[in-house]
């Protein structure tokens, strides 16, 4: 496709091909990604942006067969050519933390709070690289050194609690890189920090993109956090991809009014406007999907045919992709 020879290395470590996510609930069905397509080089850093329920988590569970029991996925991810979907849960557990690592939003949920941080940093080498305890030992603390934590040996001896938020997101982070998985899936990792720490933690996530030439699918709200991190942005709402190119393309030349939208709600120095932009309106229910785009009922250029007929996702010259209506100069023909 022209996006993949665009936007891509030579060789993709991952390439996701109409992935669909499902979810059947008493009220009906919930289709939470909605044939979703994107690709990743080694070394390469895909940002997954949108607003809270527009299936950015749930793409990222799906790869990592985490899903709820009541979800169904259709669709292929192939990870070094391999469909890891249709894996079996044994297979599944030898891939996650030694070849596909995952950050998870909340580091104080996701660390076990009556173990020691040490005895969780030890039991991943222990059960993914066989180290033995003294050896396992060695190479957390080294990992947590690596990660900026401050007095690493000291810290082996702590509980979760004893953390503040963004020592626990680095222990998380350590965690994560520790069998040095060559894709890092990160959910939301700077959501409950402060500006400050946010920061630290992207110049952090850069440092080991580059020391340790990882992918990293960065999954987050706020179009600011991937603008000095990410090679690609993927835009989704309500489960569907509404644009997806190159991040200087999508933060430069953006397309999709929800693009769009989604910059204009970023704060600026150089503005004197007291307000931020809003989006108004609310997403669509997921149970009862529109027949036509569903950004509709929220976008300002919306006309008779963005009501009943689903947009496609077009392409542009450059690679760059948009599901929009509105025509716009460029648009591959």
């Amino acid at each position: 496709m022209l996006l993949d020879k665009a936007l891509n290395s030579d060789t993709n470590l991952l390439e996701v091909d109409n992935l669909q996510v499902a979810f059947h609930t008493p009220d009906g069905t919930v289709t939470a990604v909605n044939n979703l397509n994107f690709t990743l080089g080694q070394g390469e850093t895909l940002g997954i942006v949108g607003e809270s329920g527009s299936g950015k988590s749930q793409t990222a569970f799906a790869l990592m067969g985490l899903l709820a029991k009541n979800g169904n996925i259709q669709g292929e991810a192939r990870f070094e050519g391999d469909n890891i979907l249709s894996l079996s849960d044994k297979a599944m557990n030898r891939i996650r933390s030694k070849d596909i690592a995952m950050i998870f939003q909340d580091p104080m949920t996701s660390l076990n709070p009556y173990m020691k941080v040490g005895e969780q940093l030890i039991e991943v080498l222990t059960l993914h690289k066989g180290m033995k305890k003294a050896e396992a030992f060695e190479a957390s603390v080294k990992m947590l050194d690596a990660v900026k934590m401050p007095e690493a040996r000291k810290r082996m001896a702590m509980y979760p609690h004893e953390f503040s938020g963004g020592m626990r997101q680095r222990v998380m982070i350590a965690m994560a890189l520790l069998c040095q998985p060559k894709l890092l899936i990160a959910d939301e990792p700077t959501t409950a920090l402060d500006v400050t720490v946010q920061a630290q933690i992207l110049t952090l996530l850069n440092e080991l993109k580059s020391d340790f030439n990882t992918s990293i699918i960065m999954i987050t709200h706020d179009l600011g956090v991937v603008a000095g991190l990410c090679d690609k942005v993927l835009v989704m709402y309500a489960g569907q991809t509404m644009e997806y190119g190159t991040a200087e393309d999508i933060f430069y030349h953006p397309t999709h009014p929800y693009t769009q939208g989604l910059l204009k709600a970023i704060p600026r120095l150089d503005s004197d406007s007291g307000l931020l932009a809003t989006i108004p309106g609310n997403p669509p229910n997921l149970l009862n999907l529109p027949a036509g785009c569903p950004f509709e009922a929220r976008c300002e250029f919306a006309r008779a045919q963005c009501l009943t007929q689903a947009p496609r996702l077009d392409t542009f010259a450059s690679g760059q992709r948009a599901a929009c209506h509105k025509p716009t100069e460029g648009w591959a023909v």
